[in-house]
């Protein structure tokens, strides 16, 4: 893998083979600390993607045959494959992401975390068998894979989103094409060499990157050939993209945006509190769909909780995430930088009192804020921030923490402090989001359901569950003597 400072010139990997767009375009990404050149990378057209689509389709009946003991090994090469490149990778996602390499280093070790579990599903896909209650017939019920996947995945977690949809995509016997965002297109590929070094056939994974998404995607889903649709990213986007799927009726995964709560009962153990605020708000410095969003913290204790925040928070050292003493890098552009500030001044107009931070330093970077009486009719509790600022407001009632955390369309992950662990669960079984942290700061596991209610998306990815998104059921009536 090059180094650091070295441009990457990537190309198109379809069916097994890296390969030019047809007219020759090429994309620049760019590290958004300082606004070199990271790379370029083929920016694939229409007919690049039809011929992904076919690649796909062609393996896709000789992967699917492959006996579950091998893909799980493949799996298991690409978890190893990825392990021994691990720093490379890492210092990769920070240069065309900004991350700091903490969170790189620690994305890294999550991604390969997906293969690894989804090598040990692989060999689970299991049947069920029972007489009909007429004792006429057996029922049999099989799970096949699906067929042809495609997986768009977003800018914030370019390895894990890539390998949360590949790893179950394969381990259940489907084929694939990816799209990474046009923003970090370089880890996704550096990924698939691992998975080609470690034995994926030819055609099972196909890359395309391209500036010209909206035609891309929508050649390949007015496809009757792809039956199936993973996307990570907006609400706005999974909406049309739903629509777009309805013509092939195509399975969907839809893992969308977050508007998250976090919430801080009088009772609550303050310092944990306040660590677990770190991680949830700050990963990738608040560009998470799971980042907290909302701090609802009790009027009795939310000078102590805020005071401890703004220190905390006051500590972190913004810079070149590839230096080693940076917290908090870049945001993964100008213009997100720029609504971030629009957030906070629009707060800061109707009534928010800036605790710490405030500041837009030049470039992709956002200063680390703490804002505190935030009013309700802000927008920056209605819009997720994705970016370093916690909005904090007050509450009286158990149930009012509730009405101001499910005030929302969004369901994704909410978070919760409470040294009762009978409120604990009371309010986490009417909290309406997919994923209830309890005093934790932290909800991503390979090995748990990740998704969301309300808009926040469809199905879920890890666990056992995220397997069966790429499997379709099928009903066998027979009868013997």
């Amino acid at each position: 893998m090059p180094t650091d400072n070295q441009k990457r010139d990537e190309s198109l990997f379809i069916d097994g083979a890296w390969v030019e767009a047809i007219s020759g375009a090429r994309l620049d990404v760019l590290n958004p600390a300082d606004g070199t050149l990271a790379g370029t990378v083929a920016d694939a057209g229409v007919e690049e993607a039809q011929r992904a689509l076919e690649a796909a389709h062609r393996a896709q009946p000789q992967w699917a045959r492959v006996p579950p003991r091998a893909r799980s090994e493949i799996l298991l090469r690409c978890f190893e494959g990825l392990r021994a490149q691990a720093e490379d990778l890492a210092r990769l996602i920070t240069i065309e992401n900004g991350k700091s390499l903490r969170d790189a280093r620690a994305e890294v070790t999550y991604a390969a975390e997906f293969f690894r579990w989804f090598a040990e599903e692989a060999v689970r896909i299991g049947g069920e068998m029972s007489p009909s209650p007429s004792g006429n017939n057996r029922i049999l019920v099989q799970h096949q894979p699906i067929g042809v996947a495609l997986l768009i995945t977003p800018w914030n977690f370019p390895a894990a989103m890539a390998t949360r949809k590949l790893a179950p995509a394969l381990a259940a016997g489907c084929s694939a094409v990816l799209k990474p965002a046009r923003e970090t297109p370089l880890t996704a590929l550096a990924i698939v060499r691992i998975m080609q070094a470690a034995g994926v056939p030819a055609g099972t994974v196909n890359v395309l990157t391209s500036s010209r998404t909206s035609a891309v995607v929508g050649a390949m889903m007015a496809d009757s050939r792809l039956r199936k649709l993973s996307f990570t990213g907006s609400t706005q986007v999974g909406r049309t993209l739903l629509a777009q799927a309805a013509p092939q009726v195509l399975k969907c995964s839809m893992e969308l945006g977050g508007n998250a709560p976090f919430i801080v009962f009088e009772d609550a153990d303050l310092p944990a509190a306040v660590e677990g605020a770190m991680i949830a708000k700050m990963r990738n410095g608040g560009q998470a769909c799971t980042a907290a969003n909302r701090f609802l913290v009790h009027e009795s204790v939310e000078a102590r909780f805020s005071q401890m925040l703004v220190k905390r928070m006051g500590q972190l050292r913004l810079g070149n995430g590839l230096e080693e003493d940076t917290d908090c890098g870049p945001l993964i552009n100008a213009r997100a930088a720029g609504e971030v500030a629009e957030l906070v001044d629009d707060a800061v107009a109707r009534g928010a009192r800036i605790a710490l931070g405030g500041q837009r330093p030049e470039g992709c970077f956002y200063a680390p804020t703490v804002l505190r009486v935030v009013p309700p009719d802000a927008r920056i509790l209605d819009n997720e921030i994705f970016g370093p600022v916690a909005p904090i407001m007050t509450f009286r009632t158990e149930e009012e923490a509730i009405t101001l955390a499910n005030a929302t369309e969004y369901g994704l992950v909410s978070y919760l402090y409470s040294s009762d662990l009978a409120r604990g669960l009371r309010v986490s079984a009417q909290l309406e989001a997919g994923m209830v942290a309890l005093n934790r700061g932290l909800v991503s596991d390979p090995a748990a359901p990740f998704g969301g209610m309300k808009q926040s998306g469809l199905g879920r990815e890890g666990a056992s569950c995220g397997l069966h998104e790429y499997l379709e059921m099928k009903y066998i009536a027979t009868q013997w003597s």
